[in-house]
């Protein structure tokens, strides 16, 4: 789909971080676009960024800027990095470009849009500017701008996941026994097996859905240990890959948190075959893992941080989404312990790829949200 970018401009910035300098060739941690109406500068701007997808030219940029604000695509240090990613270092970047909305550009009223996978992290950011709880992690300057994260007026969820360790968990196959051999499958659990469904019974999905999550845990005891093992030999870090994470019952079964999705399908086609190909999560290090996907560790999980939350808050989900569900929407929406908070369901894909129809009418449900608040 093409992207109308009549009146507006685009502006690149590149900026360093209290915890990453400019490399030596020239590039800077935090880069992204600042989009605008052409010539202005807004008093109110939103900011969007990603765990490790590039958010410079995100598609609603353009449809805020021609509505009179600005647009902040943000990308940290993670970005095109995931298997590096530490979430710290990542809400230190986050709080590099709020800081220059507001000092900067004049921006007097920043909007968060946690978008996607970018939902949980940019509510860990705005829950960690409200009541900081990572920052002891941390020592020098990283500890100082931790501890002093700007806070943002408003907060949109769109399309987002739950968080990292739970989206990973409800996408993976539950019947993998050996995380060093993906071809191994206990069969009485493998989603693909005609004999266990669709439809699934109810049985079948509890037992499957207690195996994803023990499936997160072994993972978890093993990187402790494997993390233990190289460190005493002097190595701070490696890295491991991942197989076999695209098996989300709700992927193959309608009638599993009912909405317009096509079904069978998933981000990437038919489940049955993306699950043979690298999937979210494919490599990490040690040390991500336990900052980003597991369930005991990571704190890349959303109702930590919006149960922090004190800011009007819009929760905004796609019915034919295939990779978030409405029970995903509700959660979200049930986390924010906002007084003044709104769920809407409209049509459309996770990016509103499907429809110029359907991606104006989110444009449109957002800034009325927003001019409503301002």
């Amino acid at each position: 789909m093409s992207v109308d970018t009549a009146g507006v401009d685009a502006r690149f910035v590149g900026l360093t971080s209290p915890t990453s300098p400019r490399a030596g060739h020239g590039s800077n941690p935090c880069q992204g676009l600042y989009w605008t109406p052409s010539g202005a500068r807004p008093k109110v701007a939103l900011i969007a960024s990603h765990y490790n997808v590039d958010f410079a030219e995100h598609y609603l940029a353009p449809w805020f800027a021609r509505a009179g604000f600005g647009f902040l695509g943000w990308n940290t240090r993670f970005r095109g990095a995931e298997d590096l990613f530490i979430l710290e270092h990542a809400l230190i970047d986050i709080g590099v470009g709020v800081r220059w909305l507001g000092e900067q550009s004049g921006v007097e009223t920043v909007v968060i849009l946690g978008n996607s996978g970018g939902g949980s992290l940019m509510g860990a950011y705005q829950g960690e500017a409200i009541r900081p709880t990572l920052a002891d992690g941390l020592s020098g300057h990283g500890r100082d701008a931790l501890s002093n994260l700007s806070k943002a007026e408003l907060y949109i969820s769109l399309n987002a996941h739950k968080g990292r360790p739970e989206v990973l968990t409800d996408w993976m196959d539950a019947s993998v026994v050996d995380e060093r051999d993906p071809t191994l499958t206990d069969e009485t659990l493998n989603p693909f097996n005609p004999a266990n469904g669709p439809p699934y019974s109810g049985e079948f999905i509890v037992r499957y859905r207690a195996a994803q999550r023990a499936r997160n845990q072994r993972i978890t005891e093993w990187v402790k240990s494997e993390l233990a093992r190289v460190n005493a030999a002097g190595l701070p870090d490696t890295l491991f890959p991942m197989f076999r994470t695209w098996g989300d019952l709700r992927c193959i079964d309608p009638g599993i948190d009912p909405s317009e999705r096509p079904t069978p399908g998933c981000y990437r086609g038919h489940p049955a075959q993306a699950n043979k190909t690298p999937g979210i999560g494919r490599a990490n290090s040690l040390r991500t893992w336990l900052s980003m996907w597991s369930l005991e560790t990571s704190k890349c999980q959303g109702e930590m941080h919006l149960s922090k939350f004190d800011l009007p808050s819009l929760v905004v989900q796609s019915t034919a989404d295939m990779g978030v569900f409405p029970s995903d929407a509700r959660s979200i929406f049930a986390a924010i312990a906002s007084q003044d908070k709104t769920l809407q369901l409209v049509p459309g894909a996770h990016y509103f790829e499907d429809s110029e129809a359907n991606r104006r009418n989110v444009a449109d449900l957002m800034i009325d949200w927003l001019r409503a608040r301002l």
